[in-house]
């Protein structure tokens, strides 16, 4: 898997390259520095997205006291950025996310359960996010074959969302416990523990509707904001759009990077998607082409340093372990 991964990425790569210098390498640098600061205060920006985010995770775990929103910040950071920046198809980070939850003493169903339900009601979310880009599409611009294309995807995602929902309503790690055994043999166990257990945790998160519905719409509430995002982005490059157009943008962007999950970071696809969808609300190839550039800048400006602090973690982790006493097995 990370080698495919690593493949796609490459390929896409090189794809985010060959965007690049067919829309001018030069006049893509030129927009870059006539941007300067407003890159970094574009990428700052980010953190209210993800802040929202962070509030409707916290939400979901059961009891009066939870996880300080400190933890879940740099739980959500650290999750983010293996996803956004390493051959892991998205799935990666979750997985270390639920194991910096239970090391940091969330009970290992609560953690578990609350990730599967936040990236249940996220996915949920960006389809409606997308679902209101593509409205605001259609009545804005005029392109009869490209909006068959986005309706069908919309079509297509639908049924999908559904049976992801249904699945876990169900009963979705007793469904596949078998087949995670299998790929993971004793490690899933001692991983995931108790399948009914986690299940049982997973129906309860939905059934506390109100903390759901809130998880949802602070997620919807993260991606919209990622569209002020560009709305500064393109006011630092000195060519602004509204409001409007800059969350159709992004809608579509995220509908785009969604749709070529398994490319790691839409490499090459939100490049050509930002060209694509920016040529057609008025952006020249140059200020679509820096505006794609601001956003992977972001990621390397947020997220490198999230990998940096989490490994360091991990090593402090791997140490204490290697330096605690070693019982020895009591003689039979």
């Amino acid at each position: 898997m990370i080698r495919l991964g690593v493949f796609l990425g490459l390929i896409g790569l090189a794809l985010a390259t060959g965007v690049i210098i067919w829309s001018g390498a030069q006049q893509v640098l030129d927009s870059l520095a006539t941007a300067s600061w407003g890159i970094v205060w574009t990428s700052l920006f980010h953190l209210a997205p993800m802040m929202a985010c962070v509030l409707g995770w916290q939400a979901l775990l059961p009891g009066r006291k939870k996880a300080g929103k400190l933890l879940f910040f740099y739980i959500l950071w650290v999750r983010v950025a293996i996803n956004n920046l390493m051959p892991v198809a998205r799935i990666g980070g979750e997985i270390v996310s639920v194991r910096l939850m239970i090391k940091h003493g969330i009970r290992k169903p609560s953690a578990i359960a609350a990730t599967v339900v936040e990236t249940t009601l996220s996915v949920i979310a960006q389809f409606l996010f997308v679902l209101l880009g593509v409205v605001l599409f259609v009545l804005h611009v005029s392109n009869e074959d490209l909006t068959t294309q986005l309706l069908w995807g919309l079509l297509i995602s639908a049924p999908l969302i559904g049976a992801m929902v249904y699945v876990q309503r169900i009963g979705f790690f007793g469904l596949f416990e078998k087949l995670f055994s299998l790929m993971f043999r004793d490690k899933w166990k001692k991983f995931a523990g108790s399948a009914a257990r986690l299940d049982k945790a997973v129906r309860l998160m939905y059934r506390r509707r109100g903390k759901a519905f809130y998880c949802l719409f602070m997620q919807f509430m993260s991606w919209a904001l990622c569209s002020i995002e560009i709305w500064l982005a393109l006011k630092f490059l000195g060519h602004p759009l509204s409001l409007v157009e800059c969350l159709m943008i992004e809608a579509l962007i995220q509908g785009a990077g969604s749709a070529a999950f398994v490319v790691p970071a839409a490499l090459g696809v939100q490049e050509a998607g930002f060209l694509l969808f920016g040529g057609m609300l008025g952006l020249s190839p140059e200020v679509s082409a820096a505006l794609a550039l601001i956003r992977r800048a972001r990621d390397v400006l947020l997220y490198v340093p999230g990998l940096i602090v989490w490994q360091v973690q991990e090593g402090r982790w791997f140490f204490q372990k290697a330096k605690a006493p070693h019982t020895p097995p009591k003689d039979l």
